[in-house]
């Protein structure tokens, strides 16, 4: 194979390759600005769609404690054998049926039993009906206004029902019950979204949808329904009679509300749609309304935008080709005109070449030996100050948040917080050198649950992390020991984070600080892990020991024994009966002159 002849296979692979990937970004980015454009409309859809749903039901809610008020209602049920006021009460419930255009009005006693009915000249009449199991009922017996969604066990129809309770004084005697028709309201929402290129499936908590401008839709579940499912639905006899079958979704529906782009492909007459759904819940009605805007229209009008993009790509590459070629030419006659001129320069070139990478080894040697102090200093402190750091990152994203929500009020103690953190953070570093070398620190008076707090602040980003619950018990005296805060900060923080890595495959995460008093005031650090093992007992302080493969140089420990040894203190190690691990720091108790006021404990005995 020739020389030209490779090179033009390379031409026109590499022109192949750019065609399929302008086909493929224009495909993706063409399909992602429609599936946002298609999510911002379904969200001003959504608004529209639930105003018109809950002005709908809100024609019929005040209904209920309208008719309450109507004495007629409280004699009825007073003196249910009054057959002359049962109907008078029948005719009156018929004639605010017919005004309200509501599907059915009646009236149930204490006991759910409906004694009088709008519908009492039809076959399939309420009264004489036990409706105690329905919840509406149920809240409006314990004097509340009723809502609930259900099918009509007597007369199998959908329905909205709003109850109210009857008063007798301070007694309950039962409640006057609205139910809505939802069909109108169905239609109606259904042009709605008929003119806005989009249907709408409205759901109970259950899931199972009972409004949709599609007629499939209707009494199907987005979720799987098994056995104990189809048995809870029957038994709360919500849907009558009706049969409940499973939407064909794929994939399976979730009830999430990340930001991500939720696109289902659902089943219906034998054809499958792709729909992006968008989902809003209707708190008072309690329901769910989703919207399913088709996605055709963005997948039809993709051919004709990817043959642009290809066409445009084409000429651009054409165009390209002819220059190159162009000054292929050029750079030949070039080459020609250079190739004397370049044997002049060849000698000092390497000359110069030579200088060059002299140059380039010592900057090489100076810079490994660079890297070389770098990496000892850091392998010596990094495990030390991980946990500030985190702190410090973490009230800085704080900051920003407050920031954006302009609560600058805040602003200033949050940098207040990331200052001593920082000047910690330089603190401890000075510190680590008391590990080889016994390093005299700003000992005086400390007051231990303050340091305890300050620990409990610098490792609280880590505990909201991991999900771990943090309980400090103290007592109502308050103790000082002699001693570096600074550096017991750092002991507590090493040992709380050490606990938090022993809990990470543990179901139960809890960090319990107890600050107990005898002959020495004693810190207890318990954790709900698996506890140290009998075969580490005696390693566990030592240099370099460490007990997880995956973090640390195992420094932590053995320099924490060596600033309480500096404060004439011990630290020790033990197994809880109940499990996990205790460290016990005992410190000798500081007396000093009570002053007037006592110093400020905060979230003492407090669950954080």
């Amino acid at each position: 194979m020739s020389i030209n002849t490779k090179k033009y296979l390379l031409t026109t692979s590499l022109i192949i390759s750019g065609l399929i990937l302008t086909l493929f970004s224009t495909h993706r980015y063409y399909l992602n600005e429609g599936y946002q454009e298609t999510d911002h409309s379904s969200q001003q859809q959504m608004k529209e769609l639930i105003n018109f749903l809950g002005a709908s039901l809100s024609r019929y809610e005040s209904i209920p404690h309208v008719l309450s008020t109507n004495p007629l209602l409280k004699n009825v049920l007073l003196n249910q054998q009054d057959e002359k006021n049962l109907q008078a009460l029948n005719i009156y419930l018929e004639q605010i049926q017919n005004i309200t255009e509501s599907l059915d009005i009646y009236l149930v006693d204490a006991l759910g039993v409906a004694i009088s009915a709008s519908n009492w000249r039809e076959n399939y009449s309420f009264i004489g009906k036990d409706f105690s199991f329905r919840p509406y009922f149920q809240e409006a017996i314990e004097g509340n206004l009723g809502r609930y969604f259900a099918v009509g066990t007597t007369s199998n129809k959908r329905g909205y029902y709003f109850s109210y309770p009857i008063y007798s004084q301070a007694s309950i005697l039962g409640a006057i019950v609205v139910k809505v028709d939802i069909t109108d309201i169905e239609k109606q929402s259904t042009g709605i979204a008929r003119a806005g290129g989009y249907e709408f499936a409205v759901a109970d908590p259950d899931n199972i949808i009972f409004l949709s401008s599609i007629n499939e839709w209707q009494l199907t579940s987005l979720t799987p329904i098994d056995q104990s499912r189809q048995y809870a639905i029957n038994a709360s006899k919500r849907y009558a009679n009706r049969v409940i079958n499973e939407l064909t979704l794929y994939p399976p529906y979730k009830n999430t509300s990340n930001k991500e782009h939720k696109i289902y492909r659902i089943n219906a007459n034998t054809k499958q749609h792709d729909y992006l759904e968008t989902h809003k819940a209707m708190n008072r009605a309690g329901w769910t309304v989703h919207i399913m805007t088709p996605l055709a229209p963005i997948y039809q009008s993709l051919p004709a935008i990817m043959l642009l993009y290809a066409t445009l790509y084409l000429l651009l590459a054409l165009a390209a080709l002819l220059g190159y070629e162009k000054r292929k030419n050029l750079l030949r006659i070039q080459q020609v005109n250079d190739m004397l001129e370049q044997r002049v320069k060849d000698r000092t070139q390497d000359l110069e070449a030579s200088n060059r990478m002299l140059s380039e080894t010592q900057d090489e040697l100076i810079q490994a030996a660079k890297l070389t102090v770098i990496g000892s200093l850091s392998a010596s402190i990094n495990h030390e100050i991980n946990q500030p750091l985190a702190a410090i990152k973490s009230y800085a994203q704080n900051t920003l948040t407050l920031l954006s929500r302009n609560k600058t009020e805040h602003v200033k103690d949050n940098i207040h917080t990331i200052i001593s953190l920082t000047n910690r953070l330089a603190t401890i570093v000075s510190q680590f050198k008391s590990f080889t070398r016994k390093s005299q620190g700003d000992d005086s008076a400390t007051n231990i649950e303050l340091c305890i707090q300050d620990a409990m602040t610098i490792i609280q980003p880590e505990i909201d992390k991991q999900g771990v619950e943090l309980k400090l018990i103290t007592s109502t005296e308050h103790y000082e020991v002699w001693g570096d805060d600074i550096r017991l900060q750092q002991v507590l923080v090493n040992l709380m984070s050490n606990a938090i890595l022993a809990m990470e495959r543990s179901k139960v995460k809890r960090i319990t600080i107890r600050i107990e008093k005898g002959e020495m005031l004693c810190i207890k650090i318990q954790d709900s892990g698996p506890g140290v093992q009998d075969s580490q007992m005696e390693k566990i302080f030592e240099p370099y020991y460490t007990t997880s493969d995956r973090q640390g140089l195992g420094l932590g420990l053995s320099i924490s024994r060596r600033i309480i040894e500096s404060m004439q203190g011990s630290i020790e190690v033990s197994n809880a009966v109940d499990g996990g691990a205790i460290f016990e720091i005992c410190l000798p108790i500081y007396h000093s002159e009570m002053k007037n006021e006592p110093p400020t404990h905060r979230h003492q005995g407090e669950h954080l």
